[in-house]
C-alpha cells in the first residue's frame, strides 16, 4: 500500500502547483538587501489593488467607452497621458463591474466619427451614427476626463551639521586644554559630517465621468472625484555613510485609482 501513497501525494502536489500563479525572482544584484526590502515595501503600496464592486453580481447594460480628454495644463501629465490610456483602464474596471463592454477596436472608424461629432457639439450627427452597426445595442456611452493635475503643496526640512560642528571646534579651542581642543576637533568632524534632507510634494488629480444616453446623446449623469498624489524623498549622510529613499504613486497608478472610484459610483448608481 505504501508504494502507492508517495506517487499519489506527488501527483496531488503537482496538480496544485500547476494551477498556482507564477512567481518570479528578481535579477537585481541588491535583491534581499535592506535597501531592496525598503524599496519593495514602498512599491507594494503602489501596486494595483482590485476593487470589490457592490453590484458586480448584477449584469450591467452594454456600453462604449470613448476616449476622454486631458484638460490639465500640466505639461508632464499631458505629455505622458493620452485619452486612450484612460479609456483602457476604464474598460478594464467596467468589465470587472460586469458591464458589457463593446470593444472600441471592433467599431473602427465609426467610433472616431461619433467621438468627433459628440465633442464638436453636433448631437444630430452623433445620433445618426449610434443607429449603425454595433452601436445599435449600446445603452450608454461613457467618457472619462482628467480636469485637474496640479501640485498644491510642498514642504522640506533638513539639518546641516557644519555650522554646529564649527561651534564645537570654537568651544574646544576656548577650553584652554589640549584634551578640550582634541575633543572639540573630534566633535567638529563628527557633527559637521551630519547632513539630512527631506522633501515632500503633494499633487491633486481630479477626474470626471460622463454617462451619455446612446439613443438621445443626452447626458444621463456625471460625477467627479479627486485624489492626492504624494511624492517624497529623504536622505542622510553621517561620516561619509549615506542613505536615502524616494518614491510615491505614479501617474499610471493615480489614474487607475481615480477610474476605480468613478466606476464604483457608476456600478452603485446606474445599473
Amino acid at each position: 500500500m505504501r508504494q502507492y501513497i508517495a506517487p499519489i501525494a506527488l501527483a496531488l502536489a503537482c496538480a496544485g502547483s500547476a494551477h498556482a500563479q507564477p512567481v518570479f525572482d528578481s535579477p537585481s544584484p541588491t535583491a534581499g538587501s535592506d535597501t531592496s526590502k525598503q524599496a519593495n515595501e514602498m512599491a507594494d503600496k503602489a501596486m494595483y489593488k482590485p476593487v470589490e464592486y457592490a453590484n458586480a453580481a448584477k449584469k450591467g447594460p452594454a456600453l462604449v467607452v470613448i476616449p476622454g480628454e486631458v484638460k490639465s495644463n500640466n505639461a508632464s501629465f499631458t505629455q505622458k497621458y493620452g485619452p486612450n490610456n484612460i479609456a483602457d483602464y476604464a474598460e478594464l474596471e467596467l468589465g470587472k463591474a460586469n458591464f458589457k463592454i463593446l470593444e472600441r477596436s471592433d467599431m473602427g472608424p465609426l467610433l472616431n466619427e461619433f467621438t468627433l461629432a459628440y465633442t464638436m457639439g453636433d448631437p444630430s450627427a452623433a445620433r445618426k451614427l449610434l443607429q449603425k452597426g454595433k452601436f445599435k445595442t449600446t445603452k450608454y456611452v461613457v467618457k472619462f476626463d482628467i480636469l485637474k493635475a496640479e501640485q498644491v503643496a510642498q514642504a522640506q526640512q533638513g539639518f546641516d551639521g557644519r555650522a554646529v560642528g564649527k561651534l564645537l571646534g570654537v568651544f574646544g579651542a576656548f577650553s584652554g586644554s589640549m584634551g578640550g581642543a582634541q575633543a572639540g576637533a573630534v566633535g567638529e568632524t563628527v557633527v559637521g559630517s551630519v547632513q539630512t534632507q527631506e522633501n515632500t510634494g503633494v499633487w491633486i488629480i481630479g477626474m470626471r465621468y460622463k454617462i451619455i444616453d446612446a439613443n438621445t446623446t443626452e447626458q444621463v449623469a456625471t460625477g467627479y472625484t479627486e485624489e492626492k498624489m504624494e511624492l517624497g524623498a529623504k536622505g542622510s549622510s553621517v561620516m561619509g555613510v549615506s542613505s536615502g529613499a524616494s518614491g510615491g504613486l505614479t501617474l499610471d497608478s493615480m489614474v487607475q485609482r481615480l477610474v476605480q472610484k468613478n466606476v464604483w459610483e457608476i456600478d452603485s448608481k446606474y445599473k
